[in-house]
């Protein structure tokens, strides 16, 4: 177990007493720490732990205080040494309810915690017999599905892969998308018992760049059939009406990975991509797509390159009117930087008060919608926790527009819902 006394660690990592007050701080102390708990002592029906996509989602899910989401690191050797360590309180109150914990602080109470319950659809297969778990599975409260063929980066020796990444580990030689109807099976089953209200499409490189074709009738059917919310994460394309097609369908949000602003980390740490968009390529996606979609994010990793590198990356992408998407790097096993251990939280702090103001001083509509949290990232609207400035105006008009998009979401929603019992 990490010291707690020494003046190193005090200055790195935050003390007991500002924990217990911020369970927003405590998302990203576990970011950069990660939590000490043997898996396989784990009370039975917990949500399992998941290495699906890129590999973010690796560890346990916790809801903290104010329901907030956390994918809290247990699988990389850092985590051994983490102060963090969880307790089982009691079985859930209703069967399928979420698992009362207490996480702890080098060996002491520190603030309680709930452990989602694996959903019965997790075990469940569709009509094809396909086990919906391998299809999508939840992070956070969202619904997050890979919907393609493995990243071509990973393809001819993984010369071209990101450092980071394990998706070719994590989904194997996969050559072919779900089956569309898997996927609708499974976002129904989603919707009904896990009450969902946001479906996420990621996908890798393509060399051909026919990803946003290929998806928009997935898209497009998810739409139509349940109402949800939508989004795709994909590489930026040369034909920029491949954008306007995939949003015609339906899509509300669209996300682009840069993932570094210096050209020497993008060119180390993510070859394939600095060869094949570099940042300015990103860039000019997120120009393109900020003003057609409800949501433009540009997805950045913090921890790899300089703090301020990170800053300037956030305040270029919430210039254009898009959301910086930050995640705090994670050594994933079997990734080539699995041995490089993740940044201090003190590190980090600057980073996210700088997501905060930075999408509040350009009124992006952080936060407002319905239903949605994200275990894998501190959110923008998370993130208020580290700024001390006041956005009283800013904050009240998010509101608004959080209601606004309820109203709108469950529209869509009743919608989809005639129809299909018109169809009956």
């Amino acid at each position: 177990m990490n010291p707690t006394t020494t003046e190193q660690t005090a200055e790195q990592y935050p003390p007991a007493t500002e924990l217990r007050q911020s369970p927003a701080l405590v998302k990203l102390d576990l970011f950069c720490r990660g939590l000490c708990v043997r898996t396989t002592s784990l009370p039975p029906g917990a949500r399992p732990v998941r290495r699906t996509r890129a590999g973010l989602g690796s560890g346990l899910e916790l809801i903290l205080p104010s329901g907030i989401s956390v994918n809290a690191p247990t699988e990389e050797p850092f985590c051994r040494e983490s102060p963090y360590g969880l307790e089982i309180e009691a079985a859930p109150e209703a069967p399928g309810g979420p698992v009362a914990a207490r996480l702890t602080y080098g060996g002491e109470p520190l603030i309680g915690v709930h452990l989602p319950q694996r959903p019965d659809w997790y075990g469940r297969r569709t009509s094809r017999g396909t086990v919906m778990s391998e299809v999508a599975t939840l992070q956070g409260t969202y619904l997050a599905i890979y919907a393609s063929k493995v990243c071509d980066f990973w393809r001819e020796g993984g010369e071209r892969r990101c450092r980071f990444c394990s998706v070719g580990i994590n989904e194997g030689e996969v050559d072919a998308a779900p089956a569309a109807d898997d996927v609708l099976e499974t976002v129904h089953a989603a919707r009904a018992e896990s009450g969902i209200t946001y479906v996420d499409i990621n996908t890798g490189h393509r060399d051909d760049e026919g990803h946003f074709d290929d998806l928009a009738p997935l898209v497009r059917r998810i739409k139509q059939e349940t109402g949800l919310l939508v989004g795709v994460q994909a590489p930026p394309v040369a034909d920029h009406g491949a954008y306007q097609r995939i949003r015609r369908a339906g899509t509300d949000r669209i996300s682009f990975c840069p993932e570094f602003k210096t050209p020497s980390v993008m060119a180390e740490i993510s070859p394939g991509k600095a060869e094949r968009y570099g940042w300015e390529g990103y860039v000019e996606a997120m120009r393109v797509c900020a003003p057609l979609f409800d949501t433009t994010n540009g997805e950045l990793i913090a921890g790899l390159e300089p703090a301020e590198a990170t800053i300037e990356a956030i305040r270029e992408i919430t210039a254009l009117g898009a959301i910086p998407t930050v995640c705090v790097f994670r050594p994933l096993v079997g990734a080539v930087l699995e041995h490089r251990p993740p940044p201090t939280t003190a590190s980090m702090r600057p980073v996210f008060r700088a997501l905060y103001e930075a999408c509040m001083e350009r009124h992006l509509p952080i936060g407002v919608a319905p239903g949605i949290e994200v275990s894998l990232v501190v959110l923008p609207n998370e993130a208020r926790a580290f700024s001390t400035r006041s956005f009283a105006l800013a904050e009240a008009r998010l509101s608004v527009l959080g209601a606004l998009a309820r109203a709108r979401f469950a529209w869509h929603v009743a919608r989809a819902r005639r129809r299909a019992e018109a169809c009956e």
